[in-house]
């Protein structure tokens, strides 16, 4: 594939058409990763936006979504391929009884026939554009990222029984992670590098502009300037991005279109998921609790 993004304003300017409202670094660094042909490691709070920054890229370019979920334990098996050994032992079976060589049975059964392409061999060998998305990759053991190396650097994956498959095309890849462990130098030294935080209040509030067109200007910069308020707020789990939209399309199907301290009380629920998280942002921001589990 050719370049795909003509400039930064470009990437900008596509990614919004696709409702992913990007700053100037984001933008930059999509256009940097085309014309680079490197991958992007996204970091930053959950839920401000990474994996929705893949997708959104993969819907600009009219590609295909490869994603990985990276997770403790995963392995090559998962990742990139692994040999369909039901059908191997079937065709064994069937060859004892034709007692055919085993040299000749061993070269059937690893061929190509019998190969189960994951996630990132899938990526490398497809012929149609593909966005290959690795996500939360700071899940998974150091040991791991090994496995990632050589994909990332030479888009080819060695197969013992086969040799070494080059891909076919260089995809956009998007590494995200939540930061919950440091990632390897050499992981990092193949990636551009990006980091995604919360969005400042008039960003917020155009997003929610762009995501829930029914909320009216004066509302959605109410919401964004509480769900900033509560972000400021020592909590398990801040306000997602997803989670602020949630609350926007809440207040539009309850008919609310000003955010008072009880519309705030009954609806909390929709931005924080923990208990005591609502009741520490209730006594910050000095709400009562619903009225139908007031005492």
């Amino acid at each position: 594939m050719g370049e795909r993004f003509a400039s930064v304003d470009a990437a900008a300017t596509r990614l919004r058409e696709v409702d992913y409202l990007s700053d100037s670094a984001i933008a930059g660094v999509v256009y940097l990763a085309d014309r680079l042909g490197k991958p992007v490691l996204v970091e930053g709070p959950a839920g401000v936006g990474k994996t929705e920054l893949a997708k959104a890229v993969a819907a600009t370019l009219g590609a295909r979504l490869i994603r990985l979920q990276c997770y403790e334990g995963l392995d090559e098996s998962k990742a990139i391929y692994e040999w369909n050994y039901k059908k191997q032992l079937l065709r064994i079976q069937a060859d004892r009884e034709h007692e055919r060589d085993w040299e000749t049975v061993e070269s059937d059964i690893f061929s190509e026939s019998f190969l189960l392409t994951r996630p990132l061999l899938e990526a490398i060998r497809a012929d149609d554009p593909v966005v290959l998305l690795i996500d939360e990759v700071d899940r998974v053991e150091i040991e791991t990222e090994a496995l990632l190396l050589e994909v990332l650097s030479d888009f080819q994956v060695s197969i013992p029984e086969l040799g070494t498959i080059t891909g076919k095309q260089v995809p956009m890849v998007f590494l995200t992670s939540n930061n919950t462990r440091e990632l390897s130098e050499a992981l990092k030294r193949r990636c551009l590098f990006l980091h995604i935080d919360y969005p400042d209040i008039e960003r917020e509030k155009e997003i929610v502009r762009v995501r829930v067109p029914e909320v009216d200007v004066a509302l959605a910069g109410q919401i964004a300037k509480v769900v900033n308020s509560i972000r400021n707020i020592e909590l398990k789990k801040s306000p997602s991005i997803s989670e602020t939209i949630d609350w926007a399309r809440t207040l539009v199907f309850l008919g609310r279109n000003e955010i008072t301290p009880e519309v705030l009380g009954d609806t909390l629920h929709v931005l924080l998921k923990y208990q005591s998280d609502i009741a520490k942002a209730r006594k910050e921001l000095g709400v009562d609790a619903p009225a139908v589990i007031k005492k």
